[in-house]
């Protein structure tokens, strides 16, 4: 379920960047904060580096023990590596070891960094493996432990450069590896976690032993731990709960101290300097214990799913979560009290951005999977800080933004439409269900005889009976009742007065600023994802169709999308009634109103993920999904295309006064820096 850093000084934006060919650096992400954070690794060498892992593979690391946090590398240019583990070399405190997987997938890999995380290279060995656990040995940090999911457990005896499996090949048993440990002062004692029960092995990985006694059966193991001090003492943590061993694990008890209801309990630490004093991460909260597991108590917030633990190891009252949704939580007093520490952290999906008419630096976006720690943001400084504005929501997905022709704000949810008041967002009045067109031949078919037998003249005057005693079923009135609405809502626009919504149940209007919502009955019963609106023309869209109004949106008909799109991912209408549509082959526009197509020179632009006409400066601006990380512009008067490169995969983008925003599609959102005037170049230099 993704900054820069914030402590640099205020952004100094070129007003005229967008004619440039390259942009000289990477635009900076900034915000909004938070999201989820899955790993911590403390670096040994310097107590107040640390490093963190993320659900996008991203890599962030803080050198202030925590207060703040720097963007590092978007590892392996891809965006769904899990980094639950990571490593740094205690030789080399520039060698950094990331451990991926992905979800729904049995793919991932390990990738390693000599240069403190800024370049990443993948390792031979794991390539294309599900890496669910990773540590070094305590005792020789050459040696490192590796579980996966298709395997079992993998050893290296040279830090990580080259890998052996260590289980046996092909075992029934100890392969879905979630957990690994060392023993602290015998390197060949090592213990291993599946998502069934635990194992050891004495012997360097010669032979296993199931470790299951006093251990419910069918549990996954998360985290196991053994104490540096005295290696009998063996935690480990599953669904079922926590569980403590005093004889190198071959033994144990249920810790009765933690609920039951906290069964996922995904992480352990322990405190070094109180080897008595263990932390629990699990999905209902923190958990703590200082007499070695006998009792626990709670910490914080019972809603926080917490993902990993780092203690800091010269002081033990600074304590930081990584948590879904909340990002870095941070404590300095044992885990007494945390706090939110996220800044230059931001792992959020936004998936609709909003501006105010008036003021283009007042800016909103809505951000999906964060619950209550998503809904709204708004900046009034394009973008530089952001203050969450959701109260009334309920955690609900925000999909789609707008501002109404008197100000008020409109978001598009799961469950119909929000208004903001000021305060909290209220439930718009909204009908989605619509009764089916009247036939007009109905009576007709209810009075005919079915049958020239009297029974049959009998049956036919009943149902003609029945369908006069019924009132005949017509649209709703212009003023539709209001009520609550089940249905995602995907899109809005404004033309003039008129505010248009985009549904799973067809295309609405609202001429009262989102107070009341009706039918379109020539763009309705089936579900629009896009809804675009310039000057007369209205555009609607879905995957495989798209319809258009040349009046306002008073009617509309179906036009037929360039054949050679296999699905449409975005649309716009410009000033001069050129429609624009995109999708994974290309960009295609027709300068009348559907009837052909045609591509633009020197845009040539695959995995199209956003189509926005900016009427201010009246360009297109053309983004594309990765690897493209290219941001193109078409100047509407002379149909001039130019581009520059934002350094990442973007949604979409908006222009905010003199500069643009990009949204990205896990990083939150990124701004231009200033950019350093340089010849334009076509398309097909920077493809060389």
């Amino acid at each position: 379920m993704k900054s820069l850093f914030r402590l640099c000084a205020p952004l100094a934006l070129s007003a005229s960047f967008l004619s440039l060919a390259t942009a000289q650096s990477k635009w900076l992400p900034y915000g909004p904060y938070g999201g989820d954070a899955r790993a911590f690794a403390q670096d040994p060498h310097d107590h107040n580096h640390i490093y963190l892992g993320t659900v996008s593979g991203t890599v962030y690391d803080t050198h202030d023990g925590g207060n703040t946090w720097k963007f590092l590398a978007d590892v392996g240019k891809r965006d769904d590596l899990v980094f639950d583990n990571l490593i740094v070399d205690p030789t080399n405190a520039n060698r950094v070891l990331a451990a991926g997987w992905v979800l729904s997938s049995a793919d991932g890999g390990l990738y390693v960094s000599n240069d403190a995380g800024k370049t990443w290279t993948e390792n031979a060995d794991m390539k294309g493996k599900s890496i669910r656990s990773m540590t070094v040995s305590p005792s020789n940090p050459k040696l490192m432990l590796i579980g996966t999911v298709q395997e079992g457990v993998f050893r290296s005896e040279d830090g990580g450069d080259h890998w052996k499996l260590i289980s046996p090949p092909g075992s029934r048993e100890i392969h879905e590896v979630e957990s690994v440990a060392f023993d602290p002062k015998d390197p060949n004692r090592m213990y291993a976690g599946t998502w069934h029960l635990p194992w050891r092995t004495s012997d360097g990985g010669a032979t296993w032993q199931n470790m299951k006694e006093g251990i419910i059966d069918d549990s996954d193991v998360f985290s196991i731990i053994v104490d540096p001090t005295n290696p009998s003492n063996v935690y480990l943590s599953a669904c079922s709960g926590i569980y403590r061993s005093n004889d190198q694990g071959m033994k144990y008890v249920k810790v009765q101290g933690i609920p039951s209801t906290a069964r996922r309990t995904r992480v352990l630490m322990e405190d070094s300097k109180s080897p008595n004093t263990v932390f629990a991460g699990t999905t209902e909260g923190l958990w703590r214990t200082t007499d070695a597991g006998h009792t626990f108590a709670r910490y914080g917030d019972p809603s926080w799913i917490i993902n990993d633990v780092s203690i800091d190891p010269q002081n033990s009252n600074r304590v930081l979560l990584a948590t879904d949704r909340t990002g870095v939580l941070i404590s300095n007093d044992g885990g007494q009290t945390f706090a939110p520490a996220n800044t230059g952290f931001t792992q959020r999906q936004i998936t609709a951005v909003a501006q105010d008419r008036k003021n283009p630096a007042h800016v909103y976006v809505g951000v999906i999977n964060d619950k209550m720690a998503g809904g709204v943001f708004e900046s009034q400084d394009g973008g530089l800080s952001w203050v969450q504005k959701s109260a009334g929501l309920n955690g609900s997905d925000v999909f789609s933004l707008v501002q109404a022709p008197d100000g008020t704000m409109l978001a598009g949810t799961r469950h119909g439409i929000m208004r903001w008041d000021g305060n909290v967002w209220k439930t718009s009045g909204l009908t989605l269900a619509l009764p089916p067109l009247p036939d007009p031949d109905a009576q007709k078919k209810a009075a005919a005889p079915t049958s020239k037998t009297r029974a049959g003249k009998a049956a036919a005057a009943s149902a003609a009976a029945r369908a006069r005693s019924k009132p005949p079923r017509i649209a709703p009135p212009h003023n539709t009742p209001p009520q609550e609405a089940n249905s995602g809502v995907f899109a809005f626009a404004v033309n003039g007065n008129t505010v248009f919504a985009a549904t799973e149940e067809g295309l609405l209007n609202s001429t009262d600023n989102g107070l009341t919502w009706n039918h379109i009955r020539t763009a309705t019963g089936e579900p629009w994802r896009i809804v675009k609106s310039e000057g007369a023309r209205v555009v609607v869209a879905d995957l495989h169709k798209i319809a258009i109004s040349t009046d306002s949106g008073a009617n509309f008909h179906v036009i037929q999308a360039p054949t050679e799109l296999t699905y449409l991912t975005a649309a716009a209408v410009d000033d001069g009634g050129r429609v624009w549509v995109g999708g994974r082959e290309g960009v295609w526009l027709s300068e009348n109103d559907g009837s052909s197509w045609h591509t633009q020179k020197g845009l040539y632009v695959p995995n199209v993920s956003g189509i926005h006409y900016d009427s201010e400066s009246k360009r297109v601006l053309v983004t594309a999904n990765r690897p493209s990380t290219l941001v193109f512009s078409v100047n509407t008067n002379n149909m001039k295309v130019t581009y520059q490169d934002a350094g990442w995969p973007l949604r979409t983008t908006r222009a905010v006064g003199d500069h643009l925003i990009g949204i990205t599609p896990f990083d939150g959102i990124v701004l231009a820096p200033r950019m350093v005037d340089s010849p334009e170049k076509p398309l097909e230099a920077q493809r060389r």
